[in-house]
């Protein structure tokens, strides 16, 4: 069986790089398209493969702009000759699933998340844009919905990462997806030793739909102790909560700098709205509890009252009052470590890649 694997784009190495090297192992013979690919920011497991590009590459500064040429990467798509293949699998969070497939072929798109700048997030993307970007996309934006909408007829059958994303795939493509959830390094954080402290842990970009101000309100409210994680906008996050001594921004560290805290938090809070979201898993994994906000893919990744708990409304007062919840809980609620161990078992690399070989039998079957 010829396999072609479609991926938006490789220029990092971040959970939709994860699941392409996790599909590699199960195919080792694919060859992969993608629009932009930047060879010195991916791992040597994908860079084994053979990679073609679509015309975007060549465009001027694609590895830094790949995203301001996302209006031309339908037809950039359409130009991808793939009708050797058997099996084409698309990972899609850019424009990746509108290739035209072999007549024959088995066309399963992993859909990260419909392209939240043309659906659900235009209007906070747009509010943030700069008048010349605002001006293209009101023109540009409603015929990527159109395209977007059309491409996903050619899709023989969808999956994605939890059930919050299946949902916005009905909702938008009128089609119905299998959850699979992405798959994560739980063996380094399981073989780590809990040793709680005293502080809570916010672990992600400092960036707006993350919601960093809500845990820092929170434990400025409640004077607990504070430390994030992560890169963005610490140096105007420094300067803007400087006054708070509870509240500590590390920046980005060293991996094995982030599995300590981990292992040490109090709990992970977690206030943003995520398609899935890794941290949840990372920290589950470590045997620290998470306390989320009750929407998108935490509904999947935390089992209430096994590895965390959920506050109603994103809202500070309302995680704080979560946190004061959390610390008036028996001091065993969160201490039976094989539970947690358990939990993240479904999100193991082997997890997904048993669920995808599923999805692909059962094709055979027919």
């Amino acid at each position: 069986m010829k396999v072609a694997i479609v991926h938006y784009w490789l220029v990092s190495m971040r959970g939709g790089e994860k699941v392409l090297e996790a599909l590699l192992e199960l195919f080792p013979q694919a060859d992969i398209y993608t629009h932009v690919y930047d060879p010195a920011r991916i791992s040597d497991a994908i860079k084994r493969h053979r990679i073609y590009t679509t015309y975007i590459n060549k465009l001027p500064f694609a590895k830094k702009l790949y995203q301001k040429y996302m209006p031309l990467m339908p037809h950039a798509l359409k130009e991808l000759d793939l009708q050797q293949y058997d099996l084409v699998i698309s990972s899609e969070s850019g424009p990746a699933k509108g290739i035209v497939p072999n007549p024959d072929a088995f066309h399963i798109c992993y859909c990260h998340s419909p392209m939240r700048y043309i659906w659900d997030m235009y209007h906070e993307y747009f509010s943030g844009a700069g008048w010349f970007t605002r001006f293209f996309m009101k023109k540009l934006v409603p015929q990527l919905r159109v395209w977007d909408i059309t491409s996903a007829n050619m899709v023989d059958h969808f999956v994605t990462n939890s059930h919050y994303v299946a949902r916005r795939i009905a909702r938008y493509y009128n089609r119905q997806a299998d959850v699979i959830y992405p798959p994560a390094d739980i063996a380094r954080y399981t073989a780590l030793e809990r040793q709680p402290s005293d502080f809570y842990l916010f672990f992600g970009q400092i960036t707006g739909y993350k919601r960093a101000d809500i845990a820092i309100d929170a434990c400025i409210k409640l004077k607990k102790k504070l430390i994030l994680i992560g890169d963005g906008d610490v140096k105007k996050m420094r300067k803007k909560y400087r006054a708070y001594p509870n509240i500590t921004f590390a920046g980005r560290v060293s991996d094995d700098e982030a599995a300590r805290c981990l292992s040490q938090a109090k709990a992970l809070l977690f206030p943003g709205i995520e398609d899935f979201g890794i941290v949840p898993i990372e920290a589950t994994s470590a045997g620290c509890p998470v306390i989320a906000y009750k929407k998108g893919g935490a509904l999947d990744t935390i089992q209430e009252g096994v590895t965390g708990i959920f506050f109603e409304e994103q809202t500070a007062d309302s995680l704080a009052e979560a946190i004061e919840r959390f610390e008036t809980l028996p001091t065993h609620t969160f201490a039976d470590r094989q539970a947690f161990t358990r939990h993240v078992q479904q999100f193991s690399k082997e997890a997904f890649q048993e669920r995808i070989k599923n999805v692909i039998d059962a094709r055979k079957r027919l």
